[in-house]
């Protein structure tokens, strides 16, 4: 039987930009997975984030070129319900993670990067805030590339 917490968390800042594509790339091959994978249930949050903001112009244009749509996103800050609701949780950087330890004692024992479980390479995710189309589409290229090795570890983990 799999496990009741049945969520995963992604986190970055302001929820507005990383952790909102995170959260969509990483649902979406969840969602092609078997059973149990495809009943967890992503979310993103910010560790500075505030409520209702949208997901930036930037963010929606990219994941819309791979056939996702974040139009309808709204930031969210990282509370304690979802922290113990959540079976894994990813950060961005090790900042985030740093933060996260720092105010919530409690975390479940899966907090990972994002892009930890790649061979190699950098595993933190540069803020794309205030930059162009071109380094949204880097953002978004590094988090689809770490989709394979999160589902594994996931397969892995949950069940």
């Amino acid at each position: 039987m799999a496990n009741e917490r049945n969520l995963i968390l992604t986190i970055c800042t302001g929820n507005t930009c990383r952790s909102p594509m995170a959260e969509k790339l990483l649902q979406h091959a969840l969602n092609a997975e078997e059973a149990p994978l495809n009943n967890l249930v992503v979310a993103s949050a910010g560790v500075a984030a505030g409520y209702s903001a949208p997901a930036s112009r930037n963010s929606v244009a990219v994941l819309d070129k791979v056939k996702i749509d974040l139009s309808r996103h709204k930031s969210q800050p990282v509370t304690t319900d979802l922290i113990d609701r959540a079976f894994a949780i990813f950060g961005m950087t090790d900042s985030h993670l740093d933060t996260l330890k720092h105010y919530y004692p409690q975390l479940p024992e899966r907090v990972h990067l994002y892009r930890e479980f790649i061979e190699g390479g950098d595993d933190q995710i540069p803020d794309p805030f205030g930059g162009n189309y071109d380094e949204y589409v880097a953002c978004r290229d590094s988090m689809i590339e770490a989709i394979p090795s999160l589902v594994a570890y996931l397969k892995k983990e949950y069940k």
